[in-house]
Formats: structure tokens, sequence, C-alpha cells
């Protein structure tokens, strides 16, 4: 078997999708690993580092693609929709694609990767069970971006995190506010606190107020009978009424204007993030305050976040910056091919080490969307009109 690591061409990808350190076990079990010339080059692994540990190093992007029974990405051709179709021509009948995809937000892609005979499965669909813990892409890659989020605002306001007691007086520590104490959530209030900030965080999932209280942050929100049954069965929020919205907005504003830095995370899965901070919140902070916009790509969490911008209202920052995660793009790396492989053990024989699909494994069928030229995941099956 031949598994193919082409280098990513989606604008500013700097991650790679396997690691060298990735590479040994498979190619002890007589598997093939075909990795792209400088594929790895912007997350800091080098031709050298893939080749010392048994991978083979292909100029040749062609044949990467072409020569691979299983084609590992980062970004699947729906998530790089542009650049990402070039590679369709190689890409052929019975192949395997292990990558985020964005299916939910490029439903054709995946119908072009079924007329191609490709079997497709999307990393972001994991299940979020004990079983797939270590397959968990979004968990991974909300951990990186929930870490550099706090440095990206600590990069930019105009005082120091911790509390400071000099000679020339006390320096009074930040006041970092989270909103959606998620896996990237929970990972900037820790990072927020290690530098010393004084941290609160709100979510509309009963279970995140354990959770922020056990990372030393005060929890911050309207918690009526709404507030305690606001989670889905995939431990995900649930949107909330009208009613609650408003009185968490009111709550959150008179917050909000008392703040150094916001942080917010707030997603929904499947459809555009809800807006949490509106130009009225943003506008009564502090001249120098910052806020980090983490749901930027789904329309973003604060009004007047612009995507792969930093904006500026009245001397207060909002930082929509996309691919947080691969701003980190080393560790990211190195967190997301982790994933891989615990997920293609999954799907390899223990015994003749080929690729043998148990399509009844709730893996995946959580995450196949295509297969023998058909969509076969029923969520994104084209309608019958």
């Amino acid at each position: 078997m031949i598994i193919g690591v082409p280098k990513e061409t989606y604008p500013g990808e700097r991650r790679v999708a396997f690691v060298p350190s990735s590479v040994p076990p498979l190619i002890k079990s007589g598997i093939i690993v075909r990795i792209e010339a400088k594929a790895g080059l912007a997350a800091g692994f080098t031709g050298d580092a893939y080749a010392d540990a048994g991978a083979e190093v292909i100029d040749d992007r062609e044949q990467v693609i072409r020569s691979a029974d299983v084609l590992l990405q980062v970004r699947g051709l729906g998530a790089n929709p542009h650049a990402g179709v070039a590679d369709l021509q190689w890409m052929h009948d019975g192949q395997v694609i292990i990558a985020p995809c964005d299916p939910l937000g490029n439903v054709e892609a995946v119908r072009q990767l079924a007329e191609r005979g490709v079997t497709l499965f999307a990393m972001e669909l994991i299940p979020r069970i004990t079983r797939a813990q270590s397959m968990d892409v979004l968990s991974s890659m909300a951990t990186i971006a929930g870490y550099k989020a706090v440095l990206l605002a600590a990069d930019r306001l105009p005082k120091m995190f911790p509390l400071m007691m000099t000679a020339a007086g006390t320096l009074t520590p930040a006041k970092v506010f989270v909103i959606g104490a998620g896996v990237a959530g929970l990972q900037a209030i820790a990072t927020a606190r290690r530098l010393g900030a004084v941290v609160t965080a709100t979510d509309v999932r009963p279970a995140a107020k354990e959770q922020v209280a056990s990372l030393g942050a005060k929890f911050l929100a309207v918690e009526d009978e709404e507030f305690k049954a606001a989670e889905t069965a995939g431990g995900y929020a649930k949107e909330m009424s009208k009613e609650y919205q408003a009185k968490q907005a009111a709550l959150t504003a008179e917050h909000v204007k008392k703040q150094d830095i916001v942080i917010t995370t707030a997603l929904i899965p499947g459809r555009p993030a809800p807006k949490l901070v509106s130009a009225e919140m943003v506008k009564s902070m502090k001249p120098g305050s910052v806020l980090v916009d983490l749901a930027v790509e789904r329309g973003g969490n604060v009004e007047g976040a612009r995507a792969g911008e930093v904006a500026e209202v009245d001397g207060i920052k909002i930082v929509g910056y996309t691919n947080v995660a691969g701003r980190v793009a080393q560790s990211a790396s190195s967190l997301y091919a982790r994933n891989l492989f615990s997920f293609i053990e999954t799907l390899v024989d223990k015994t003749t080490k080929a690729l043998a699909v148990n399509w009844d494994d709730d893996l995946v069928k959580a995450t196949a969307l295509t297969k023998d030229g058909a969509v076969i995941h029923p969520n994104f099956q084209p309608k019958s009109s």
C-alpha cells in the first residue's frame, strides 16, 4: 500500500498532513510513504528528515497523487476549492482520500470527488466518542487556536498580562473574557491564566461551568432552565431561544466594557457563527483593548470582524485571522498527523497491512462521504426534486 502526502496548495497554508515521526511505524509495516518535496518545509520539516524516517521524497506532485492508494491532506478539495481543483485530474477510481474537506460548506466538491471514483473520508466528521478521541482533528486544531489566540491578543495589547509589583508602583493584571468554553476556549483560558490574567468565561453548555472553574476562571452566564438543557448529545452547544440570547447579550454587554481582551470561539456545526459581540459592545471597550474572533471563518462572533484582517474601531483592535492553528504549523501538523495515524489504523488489516475498510464501523459511517462513484453519506446526498 502506498500513502501519498502532497504539499498543501491553499494560500498561506503552512501545515502538512504527515510528519517524519509518524513515518517509521508505517514503513515497518511494509507501507510505502511518498511525500512531495518541500511539503513539510513551512512547518519546519525538511525533506531530509522525511527521507531519514524512511519516506520517499518526490519532486513530481502528479506522481505523488497518482501513485497513492491513500492520499492524506490538510485541506481536501472542499476546503481548498480553487487551487484544489488542479489535483482532480490525477485522482482515480478506488483511491482513498483522508482530509478535512468542509462538506457542510461545499457539497459540490464532494460530488466532484465521487465522480472521480474516490473514497473520501472527512476528518472533521469524526464523532466525539471515547474511541475516537485520538482522531479528533477539530479538537486538536482548536487546542492550538485557543493557545495562539491569547498570544495574538497579548502581542497587540498595550499592557502586560500579569500583576506586577515594582519599585515604581503596581501594574494591575489584564482582564480576559473568553466567549465559548469548548476546546479552543478552555485552552485560551488556561493560556491566559498562565500568563497571569484575570479570566472570566461564558458558554451556553452547563458542563462548561465546572470546566471553567477548574482552570481558575470565573463563569458568567444566565443560568435559567433553558441554560440547564442547552447541550446536544454530542457535546455541542444548542442554538438558544431569542429570549435567552437577549438576556445573555445584556449580561455580556455589561461585562465586555470592563475587559482588556475578549476572545470568541462560539460555533454551531453546519450554521453561521452566532453574533455575540455587537458593534456597540466593541465601542464600549477601552481604547487599546483587543478582540480575537476565532469564528471569523464562519461569519464571526464579533460585529465588525473581517476575515484575514485586523480591524480597528476607535483604537480597539479586532483580530480576524483565519487558520489560526496554521500559525503554529509545526505543532498543528504533529497533532494532525497523530489524528490521521490513529484513523488509518482502523482502515488497515492488522495482518496483511492492506486496506480493509469495515463499512459497518461507526467511525466509517460517520466520516465516509463517497464510495464507488456515489455520495453515500445520508447528510450529503443530492436532494430529490
